[in-house]
């Protein structure tokens, strides 16, 4: 094998990284054997959850740490570093590849292709304290998990549950709602298939006519309480059925780019050690994203009274956390819990398509 194709190899294999909505916002360049270049971008432009490229941030982190895992297997360190003086919504990574003998193959890489997002319910079942040590160590120093279950499951749930509606009578979100979902589908490349989603088949079916025009689904949300029953489904009962709600906290509240890279690869150990356990997870981090812009007084709709509801969900979620010192710590929030894996999920852009200039 050729070290340009070792290379490629190790992309292969890193290009499962998760990404919001299965975005996948970046491509790729083997600029020799020991050099890859990422070039990142962010969703600000079409995306109201991603205002300030900080989701797409966390995506790139978690990106990179499967590079840096993927190499490890063929006993090579991956020096990682941004490139200064790039757009911010355009960050470029240098990947150097380097032979270490002290780099051994990190059991984590086994997870990262079979790592999935689970939308529907779990079991309920607690989670053992082996499972809790297992993925709180996986965590690097300062980084800590707050666990949320009993009685703070409902509590979630609720949240949970006023939050979507805020998503789905969120105008600004339509075209993104409208965009991200392959109907039909059980298997996507570059969105979410309709059977990954979590709705039943009549859901689906109101929710793909309303999803072609904004004209409808405010029709459907403002005579026929359309926000009440995907609200319930894809929120309400997955709050519930889980074997807790998780918080992960960073070190100090993120203030740049590189906190949110450095959260992002936390993330992805904390998300294979999951799999790894035998666990399923789902990201639940819109409520957080609202609370983010709250906190910053980013006016992020248009709608005065949809602002202010987000506002409500803001302090619901600090309550939820502990207090708004910690919610100001949090970098990532969801759901996990033991059940069948996923029959549908999002596939990933071919390597053609992702090598920059080869497509």
């Amino acid at each position: 094998m050729s070290d340009s194709s070792l290379a490629e190899q190790i992309l292969t294999l890193a290009r499962w990284a998760p990404s919001g909505d299965n975005t996948q916002p970046w491509r790729f360049q083997i600029e020799a054997a020991d050099h890859i270049v990422v070039l990142g971008h962010d969703t600000r432009e079409h995306c109201v959850y991603d205002l300030r490229g900080e989701a797409s941030r966390l995506a790139h982190g978690a990106l990179l740490e499967c590079i840096a895992l993927a190499a490890s297997r063929h006993g090579l360190r991956a020096d990682i570093t941004t490139r200064p003086d790039c757009p911010d919504e355009a960050p470029i990574y240098d990947v150097r590849l380097a032979p270490d003998a002290g780099v051994t193959p990190d059991p984590l890489a086994d997870h990262i292709e079979s790592r999935t997002v689970q939308r529907r319910p779990m079991s309920r079942r607690p989670l053992t304290a082996v499972q809790k040590a297992a993925l709180e160590d996986c965590l690097a120093h300062g980084y800590t998990v707050r666990w949320l279950s009993g009685r703070d499951r409902l509590r979630m749930a609720r949240l949970l549950f006023s939050n979507g509606r805020l998503r789905l009578l969120l105008p600004e979100g339509f075209p993104l709602h409208r965009d991200i979902i392959e109907w039909g589908a059980r298997y996507s490349e570059d969105r979410i298939p309709e059977q990954a989603v979590g709705f039943d088949p009549l859901t689906a079916r109101v929710s793909r006519w309303a999803l072609q025009s904004w004209a409808r689904l405010s029709f459907l949300n403002r005579y026929l309480g359309g926000t009440l029953l995907p609200a319930l489904q894809l929120d309400f009962l997955p709050g519930l059925m889980c074997a807790a709600h998780f918080v992960l906290l960073a070190p100090r509240p993120p203030q740049d780019k590189a906190d949110y890279l450095a959260a992002g690869r936390q993330l992805m150990r904390f998300w294979l050690t999951v799999t790894r356990l035998g666990l399923h997870l789902q990201p639940e981090m819109t409520p957080l994203i609202f609370a983010g812009y709250v906190r910053r007084g980013t006016q992020f709709t248009r709608v005065a009274s949809l602002q202010a509801r987000a506002a409500h969900i803001a302090g619901a979620l600090d309550a939820r956390v502990g207090s708004a010192e910690s919610a100001a710590h949090t970098v990532f929030i969801g759901r996990l819990g033991q059940g069948k894996a996923p029959s549908a999920r999002s596939l990933r852009l071919s390597m053609t398509r992702l090598l920059a200039g080869k497509e």
